[in-house]
């Protein structure tokens, strides 16, 4: 309320009745001192008492490094006396104390979740050094991948507990490494204590064993995480780092990778290739951005009275939003054959292909619009970037490496298609519902009406055409029920799995968690109707593919669902759950929809079919690049709503259809 006064009274009052328990040895609440601490070094500041400030920011972090060295902890504590450094003007100390944060954390790997507000001046600061610091976008980069949105850590929180229950050898691998972290903390903070005794021949002898035992550890916990990366359920949680130039080596000519970063309400870009890389501040902030990402959702896929309906596109917003967005890079990435793009925020919502790169068709588009007797859907005019780009969705660069290096599937059939639920008039009896510690109660129960608007199975009957029935297995009907997908016979055997149903990514009631599934039919005992993104991880599959022909499986869900259901990090955890658990179950790449898939003029029919239809040793991007294009010079189809909502998760240039030495050509 802006008495830093009152404010820093309260807090010297709450500090010493911290102090008075146990005259001040609780080791426990040695945290919550570090931070009173911090929250007195700003009320200082705010009363012009800089070297007060000073020394209380300093002594906040001396205690930490004391009781809990290399933490979370510290690293906040140090990340806010930066952004205090960075207040004063001294701009070289602050960003050699965030290298120190950032280098602590990555090497540990760990994230940096929670800590935006104190994290947002170093972002800033790099990208405006950018360029006289060459190290600056490298930095940036690192950095970025450690601000992990909370729906993120809460979905990689979920798994990693899913996968410590576990009897696999990599559910054991998991929980050793586990302990190895918790034994090097405790190794750490005894090294930290000792490290405040006189150096007495006793001490130093307990140092020596101290660093010996902990050097041993990390020995063993290399090992073990070393071991642990053979196992596609840690390899979809882990947290590492890549540097740019790892990044950099992965890339092919003709390939960038695109990143949008959100902090607090500043924007940032970042384009790498080959040859070289850029950062950038986009010419809008957040909340515009949600804005014009909304502008455009609402003319895609608007749902009103329970049906989901599609106006004409707004190409101004599209074309604005390219510059916007992508400032300084647009032309490089306008001219890209094939983006690996990794979004952020509202961008999680939209398709990056439907941007438009330039005002070519732009004046005789929106003439068209003004026309009452002209098509307002036609479409064909527009430079959308996915007319000449192939695009991909990364959800990290760590992922995107993961697919790109992952072996080729040993599967000996091609296709298993899943979908058509059964509707129902009443919910089952045997109908299994989640315990409140598991996530979902009874009363947490999705409405029967969810049941009861199955996803016609004709994209799975093309595919299976196209394919060939022998080579081909369909789970339709009643047949397809959660309890049948988990306990189905070698589903390790398929090279792409197709479910054509509904994701269900927000919560039924706003006091729900959030717990994406894909919707099924009703089975037998232990059938809740739904297959959630934790059992999908435990599923044990072999896939080149994974396709999720459903709603918003790949990104957020809509802005208005996503607020009605008092969620707020739904969308992300729809690609960060669903995605990232058919990942850890096997599959090497996914393909999933940002909006329910349109059944007009057979459109989704025909993207499937085209995927599948391209000649032996085709890369995913380009197979779908392709059929998408098909649909953008089709008056009836051009409309982005018909071929722009499927996005692929993971390495665009995997072969869908190996051919005699596609898949070396394609690595």
């Amino acid at each position: 309320r802006g008495n830093p006064t009152a404010a820093k009274s309260a807090q010297i009052a709450g500090l010493n009745d911290a102090l008075k328990v146990r005259d001040g040895r609780v080791t426990s609440i040695i945290r919550l001192r570090s931070q009173m601490l911090g929250e007195i070094a700003l009320a200082e500041e705010a009363l012009g008492n800089i070297a007060e400030a000073e020394a209380r920011f300093v002594e906040s972090v001396n205690l930490l490094g004391t009781e809990y060295p290399e933490t979370a902890a510290l690293a906040s504590a140090r990340a806010r006396h930066a952004a205090f450094m960075v207040r004063q003007g001294r701009k070289d100390e602050a960003l050699a104390l965030y290298r120190t944060v950032v280098g602590a954390m990555a090497a540990q790997r760990r994230t940096l979740t929670g800590m935006t507000n104190q994290m947002a001046p170093y972002f800033r600061l790099l990208t405006e050094r950018a360029g006289s610091d060459p190290a600056a976008i490298g930095d940036f980069f690192v950095a970025s991948q450690l601000l992990v949105r909370p729906g993120v850590a809460d979905t990689q929180a979920i798994l990693a507990r899913e996968l410590s229950s576990g009897t696999t050898e990599g559910a054991r691998l998991f929980r050793q490494a586990t302990n190895l972290a918790r034994d090097v903390e405790r190794a750490r903070v005894e090294e930290a204590r000792l490290a405040q005794l006189p150096p007495g021949d006793d001490v130093l002898t307990l140092r020596r064993e101290v660093a010996a035992r902990i050097e041993g550890l990390a020995r063993q916990q290399t090992e073990t995480l070393t071991a642990l990366s053979a196992f596609p359920q840690f390899r979809a949680i882990e947290q590492t780092s890549l540097s740019l130039a790892e990044l950099q080596a992965m890339l092919t000519e003709g390939e960038a990778y695109v990143k949008t970063l959100v902090v607090g309400e500043a924007v940032y870009g970042l384009y790498a290739d080959k040859g070289g890389a850029q950062i950038w501040t986009a010419g809008l902030g957040a909340t515009a951005l949600e804005r014009r990402v909304a502008a455009l959702r609402s003319t895609i896929a608007a749902r009103e009275n329970g049906r989901i309906v599609t106006y004409p596109f707004d190409g101004d917003t599209a074309f604005a939003l390219f510059g916007e967005l992508f400032g300084p890079a647009a032309p490089q990435i306008a001219a890209t054959r094939h983006i690996i793009y990794e979004g952020d925020g509202p961008m999680l919502q939209l398709p990056l292909g439907l941007l438009v790169t330039n005002n070519s068709g732009l004046a005789a588009y929106n003439a068209r619009l003004a026309d009452p007797e002209a098509d307002a859907f036609d479409a064909r005019e527009l430079a959308f970037l996915g007319r000449t780009a192939r695009t991909s969705t990364a959800v990290s660069p760590l992922a995107f490496r993961n697919a790109r290096r992952a072996a080729p599937s040993r599967a000996t059939r091609q296709y298993f298609g899943a979908g058509d639920n059964a509707p129902i008039s009443a919910r089952p009896e045997t109908a299994a519902t989640r315990s409140a510690s598991g996530g979902m109660a009874e009363n947490c129960a999705w409405p029967l009406a969810e049941w009861n608007k199955p996803i016609a199975p004709r994209e799975l009957i093309r595919a299976r055409s196209v394919i060939g029935e022998n080579q081909a297995t369909l789970l339709t009907s009643n047949s397809f029920t959660d309890v049948a997908v988990k306990s189905y016979e070698r589903l390790d055997d398929y090279r792409v799995l197709h479910f054509a149903t509904h994701g269900l990514v927000t919560a039924p009631r706003p006091d729900c968690p959030a717990r994406p599934a894909l919707l099924t039919s009703f089975g037998g005992e232990g059938s809740d109707g739904l297959l959630s993104f934790d059992e999908i991880f435990d599923l044990k599959i072999d896939a080149d593919l994974v396709i999720l022909s459903a709603c918003d499986t790949a990104g957020a869900a809509t802005v208005a669902a996503t607020r009605e259901a008092g969620v707020t990090t739904g969308g992300g955890t729809a690609l960060d759950g669903l995605v990232r658990a058919f990942i850890g179950a096997g599959g090497r790449s996914v393909i999933a929809s940002h909006w329910p898939v349109p059944d007009d003029y057979n459109a989704t029919e025909r993207l499937i079919g085209g995927l599948f239809s391209a000649p032996a040793g085709t890369g995913i991007a380009d197979a779908l690049w392709s059929a998408q294009r098909e649909l953008m010079r089709d008056v009836r189809t051009s409309h982005p709503y018909y071929w722009s909502g499927f996005a692929i998760v993971g390495d665009g240039q995997q072969v869908l259809v190996p051919g005699a030495a596609a898949t070396e050509s394609a690595r």
